[in-house]
C-alpha cells in the first residue's frame, strides 16, 4: 500500500494515513514499514509538521533505531514537549543516562511525563534515592504526578525502606483522591509492608474497595516475611483466585520458617488441584524443603516431574536440585548434575551442600577438585572447605588451605578464623594459635564473639589458661553462653575447680541462663577437686531449678565425682538408679575409679558391663588387668590379658608429643626411633639420678607386670612423657614453659617424677593427659595430687 501511489481513505489526509501506518509499525515492531513511510514522505515532498515528525521520532525510538530518532529530532525547527519526552524516553530505555540528563535539563517545559520518565528510569536502575529526590523536585516545581509516577516512587521508597518519605507520598495521594486507585493502593500496601509498618499496610488492605490478586499477594508476603504464617495462610485460603505468586509465597514461607513438611503438602495441593505449572521459584523452595528434611524420595519425584513437564530450570533451581541430592544422601546424583551443568554456575549454597555430602561419606577429595575448578569463590566457600577438612580430621590440609587463603584468597572473616582456631585446638599448638590471634587483631575480627570463644578454647587446649582468661576478659561486652561455658570448662580442665565454680556463680548473677553443657563443665570442676557435696547440689540445681533433663554426660560426671572421691558404693548405686541405660562412659568412669582405689570385685562388675556394651573396648581389659595387678593378683591379670589377646582386642598404645619450632615430636614408651635418641636417653638418665638424690622414689607399683625391680625402674624411666620432657629440655631455651601432650592418663610415677623435675630445672611443665591439664611448678602440681 505504501509502495503504490496512496490515495486518502475515509477523508483522511496523507499525513493522517502515514501516522496510522507508523503506529501500526510500532504495534507490530516492524522497522521496515516505518522506513518505507519515511521514504514515501520525502519522495512526495510532504510537509513535515510537528505532529508527523513526532510520530516518526516515536517510531524510530520504539523500534530500536535511536540514532535515526536523534537525527530527526535535531532537524526539527519546532519541538513540542512530546518531542522532548520521546527522545528522553529513548535514552532512558537504552540506559544512556548521560544523554538522558542532558535532554531532561534542556526541556523548555517539563510535564508529568518528563519527570515520570526519569523517575521510572532511576527506579529500574536501582537508583532509588535519586528517584525519590527527583520526585520531590517535581512536586516543588508545581507539576502534578500521575498514577504511574506514584507507583514508581513508592516502589523506590519500599526498596530502601524510606518509610518517612513514603508516608508523605501517601498523604499527597490522599489529597489528590488517588488512594483507592488499585495500582496506587497496591504500591502503598507494598511500601508499608516492605518498610516494616504492617499495621498501616493491613489498614490499607482492609479499606481497599477493589482488591486484585496483587493486593492479596502483597499482604500475604508481608506476613510471611515477618514469620506470621497463620494470618498469611488464613488470607491465602480466603482468596477466590490465586496465581503462582500466591502459592509461591506460602510454599517459600513454610520453607523459610522451618515448616518444610507443610511446604511439601502445599506443593502437592497446588499440583493436584490447580492447573498451575510451578516456576523456578516454586521448584527452588520445594527442593530446599526436601533438602532440609533429607527426603531423597520426594526430591527424586520433584526431579522426575521437572523432566516430564519439560521445565526449563534456571541456575538457582539447578543449585537447589544439587543441594537436595547432596544433603539427602544422593551425592552421586549431585555430582552428576554438577558434571552436566558445569561448576561455573555452582553457587555457594550448593557447593557447601556438596561439601557436606562428601564429608558425610568421608571423602573430601571430589569437593576439593570442585573447589579448585571454581574461580572467584567467596569467603564462605573457603571457610566451608576448611571446615570440611577439619571435620574429616585433615588438619594439615585445613592449615595449608588457610595459608593459601591468606596469600591469594578473600580476606578471612570471623567464621573462617573461628574454624581455623578449632583446627589448631585439635593440634594444641600454642605458637600457631598466637599467629591466628594476631591475624584476628589486625583484621579487627577479634571482637567477634565466635572468634573470642574459639580463642578461649584454643588457649585452653594448648595449655595456657592465663591467655584464655585474658581473652574472656577482653570480650566482656560480647559474651554469650558459649563464652561463659568455654571458660568454666577451661578452668575445670586446668585443675582450677574452685575458680570455675566462682565463675559459674558470677554467670548466674549476670542473668545468663546456663545450658546442659555449662553444667557438664561445672560438674567436671567439682570432680577434679573432689567437691562431692557441691557437685550433688549443682546436679539438683540443674534438674529442679533450671529444669534441664540430665544427659548421659551429666550422669557420667556424677559417677566420676563419687568414684574419684573413693565413694565407690555410692557411685555404683547411682548407676543402678539412673533413669536411663548407663553407657560405656559411666561404666568406664566407675572402672577407672576401681583401679585407683584397688576395688577388684566392683572392677570386675564394671568391666563386665562395659564389655557387654563395647566388646572391643581395650580400656576395659587394661583397667581390669591393671587393677588385679595392683592388688598382686598376677595370675588373674594374666588371664585377662590372654582373654584380650584371644579376642583380638588391641591395647591402645600410649604416646606423648611436644611441639618445638612448629614441628611435632612424638614419643612412645622405650622409644628408639627418634634421631636424637642417644642425647634424649642420656638426658633422662641424668635427670633420673638427680631427682632420686632430691628424694624421689620410683613407684614400681605403676608397672603392672610381675618383673624385677630394676627392670621396672628402667621401664618407668623411659615412659613417653619423660622422654618428651628430656627432649624439650635439650632443645628449648632456659626458663621457657614446656608443654607436653599425652593420649592416656598420666601414671602415678610420672606424676611424681615430673614434680621433682619441675623443681630441678626451675621450669613450669604443663602436661595434658586424656582427662585434664597438670601444671607442674617448683615441685608441686595444680591438681594437688587429686586426679
Amino acid at each position: 500500500m505504501v509502495t503504490e501511489n496512496p490515495k486518502p481513505h475515509f477523508g483522511a489526509s496523507h499525513s493522517d494515513l502515514y501516522v496510522h501506518l507508523l503506529q501500526a509499525g510500532i504495534k507490530f515492531r516492524d522497522p521496515f514499514i516505518g522506513r518505507l513511510v519515511h521514504g514515501r514522505i520525502i519522495k512526495e515532498g510532504l510537509d513535515l509538521g510537528v505532529f508527523l515528525m513526532n510520530n516518526l521520532i516515536n517510531f524510530y525510538a520504539r523500534t530500536g533505531s535511536v540514532f535515526d530518532a536523534c537525527h530527526l529530532f535535531k532537524e526539527m525547527s519546532v519541538r513540542s514537549t512530546f518531542s522532548w519526552n520521546t527522545i528522553l524516553s529513548a535514552f532512558t530505555k537504552g540506559g544512556n543516562m548521560e544523554a538522558a540528563h542532558r535532554v531532561f535539563d534542556e526541556i523548555p517545559e517539563r510535564d508529568a511525563v518528563s519527570w515520570t520518565t526519569m523517575i521510572v528510569c532511576y527506579n529500574r536502575m536501582g537508583l532509588f534515592y535519586n528517584a525519590i529526590q527527583l520526585f520531590l523536585r517535581m512536586i516543588s516545581s508545581g507539576v502534578f504526578p500521575t498514577q504511574y509516577t506514584f507507583t514508581n516512587v513508592l516502589s523506590s521508597c519500599a526498596a530502601i525502606e524510606a518509610l518517612d518519605i513514603g508516608r508523605k507520598v501517601h498523604s499527597f495521594i490522599v489529597k489528590l483522591g488517588l488512594a483507592n486507585v488499585p495500582p496506587v493502593a497496591n504500591s502503598m500496601l507494598n511500601m508499608y509492608a516492605k518498610s516494616g509498618d504492617s499495621m498501616t499496610a493491613k489498614v490499607i488492605f482492609d479499606r481497599m474497595s477493589l482488591k486484585n490478586i496483587s493486593s492479596w499477594n502483597n499482604v500475604i508476603s508481608m506476613h510471611v516475611q515477618s514469620g506470621q504464617l497463620d494470618p498469611a495462610v488464613s488470607l491465602f485460603e480466603q482468596m477466590t483466585e490465586r496465581d503462582i505468586v500466591s502459592w509461591n509465597s506460602i510454599i517459600s514461607g513454610y520453607n523459610q520458617w522451618g515448616f518444610d513438611i507443610e511446604a511439601l503438602e502445599t506443593f502437592c495441593c497446588m499440583i493436584r488441584s490447580y492447573a498451575l505449572k510451578p516456576d523456578n521459584f516454586t521448584l527452588t523452595s520445594i527442593l530446599s524443603a526436601c533438602a532440609n528434611l533429607e527426603n531423597l524420595k520426594f526430591g527424586k519425584q520433584i526431579h522426575a516431574y521437572i523432566i516430564r513437564s519439560d521445565i526449563d530450570i534456571n541456575e538457582t533451581a539447578v543449585n537447589a536440585l544439587t543441594s537436595m541430592y547432596a544433603k539427602s544422601g544422593g551425592i552421586k546424583f549431585a555430582q552428576r548434575i554438577v558434571e552436566l551443568s558445569g561448576t561455573s554456575n555452582l553457587n555457594i549454597i550448593a557447593f557447601t551442600s556438596l561439601l557436606d555430602g562428601y564429608v558425610k561419606i568421608g571423602d573430601v577429595k571430589p569437593a576439593r577438585e570442585i573447589f579448585d575448578s571454581i574461580k572467584g569463590l567467596d569467603v564462605v566457600a573457603w571457610t566451608a572447605m576448611i571446615v570440611g577438612y577439619e571435620q574429616n580430621g585433615l588438619v594439615n590440609d585445613a592449615l595449608e588451605l588457610f595459608r593459601s587463603m591468606i596469600k591469594e584468597g578473600p580476606k578471612p572473616n570471623s567464621f573462617t578464623l573461628a574454624a581455623i582456631l578449632s583446627v589448631i585446638s585439635s593440634l594444641a599448638s600454642l605458637d600457631l594459635g598466637k599467629q591466628i590471634h594476631a591475624t584476628a587483631l589486625r583484621s579487627g575480627e577479634v571482637s567477634s564473639v565466635s572468634v573470642g570463644n574459639a580463642l578461649i578454647n584454643m588457649y585452653s587446649r594448648a595449655g595456657s589458661v592465663k591467655d584464655a582468661s585474658q581473652v574472656f576478659k577482653q570480650i566482656c561486652s560480647n559474651r554469650d553462653i558459649v563464652s561463659w561455658t568455654s571458660m568454666i570448662i577451661a578452668l575445670a580442665q586446668h585443675g582450677l575447680g574452685k575458680e570455675a565454680i566462682e565463675l559459674f556463680e558470677k554467670m548466674l548473677k549476670s542473668n545468663i541462663k546456663p545450658d546442659h553443657i555449662t553444667f557438664v563443665g561445672v560438674l567436671s570442676a567439682c570432680t577434679h577437686v573432689g567437691l562431692v557435696e557441691q557437685g550433688k547440689s549443682y546436679f539438683n540445681l540443674m534438674k529442679n531449678i533450671h529444669h534441664i533433663k540430665p544427659t548421659r554426660s551429666h550422669y557420667a560426671c556424677m559417677v566420676d565425682l563419687f568414684g574419684r572421691a573413693g565413694l565407690l558404693g555410692e557411685a555404683y548405686n547411682f548407676i543402678k538408679n539412673m533413669p536411663i541405660e548407663p553407657d560405656h562412659i559411666a561404666w568406664g568412669s566407675l572402672l577407672a575409679s576401681c583401679r585407683i582405689h584397688k576395688n577388684v570385685d566392683l572392677a570386675k562388675v564394671a568391666a563386665e558391663r562395659l564389655l557387654l556394651i563395647d566388646p572391643n573396648n581395650s580400656g576395659a581389659y587394661a583397667a581390669l588387668a591393671n587393677t588385679l595387678s595392683a592388688c598382686g593378683k598376677w595370675q588373674d591379670a594374666a588371664k585377662v590379658r590372654k582373654s584380650m589377646k584371644d579376642n583380638a582386642v588391641k591395647k591402645e598404645q600410649g604416646f606423648s608429643w611436644v611441639e618445638i619450632q612448629n614441628k611435632v615430636h612424638v614419643f612412645g614408651v622405650e622409644d628408639g626411633l627418634h634421631p636424637q635418641k642417644d642425647a634424649i636417653y642420656n638426658m633422662i638418665s641424668k635427670i633420673w639420678e638427680e631427682i632420686k638424690k632430691m628424694g624421689f622414689t620410683p613407684d614400681t607399683d605403676s608397672v603392672l607386670h610381675d618383673l624385677e625391680q630394676e627392670v621396672k625402674e628402667q621401664i618407668l624411666r623411659h615412659h613417653s612423657e619423660k622422654l618428651a620432657i628430656a627432649f624439650a629440655l635439650l632443645y628449648t631455651p632456659e626458663n621457657t614453659t614446656l608443654r607436653i601432650m599425652k593420649n592416656l592418663r598420666v601414671c602415678n610415677d610420672c606424676h611424681s617424677a615430673i614434680k621433682y623435675i619441675s623443681k630441678l630445672v626451675s621450669r613450669e611443665i604443663i602436661v595434658r593427659d586424656a582427662t585434664r591439664f597438670h601444671h607442674f611448678r617448683d615441685g608441686s602440681c595444680s591438681c594437688q595430687d587429686y586426679w
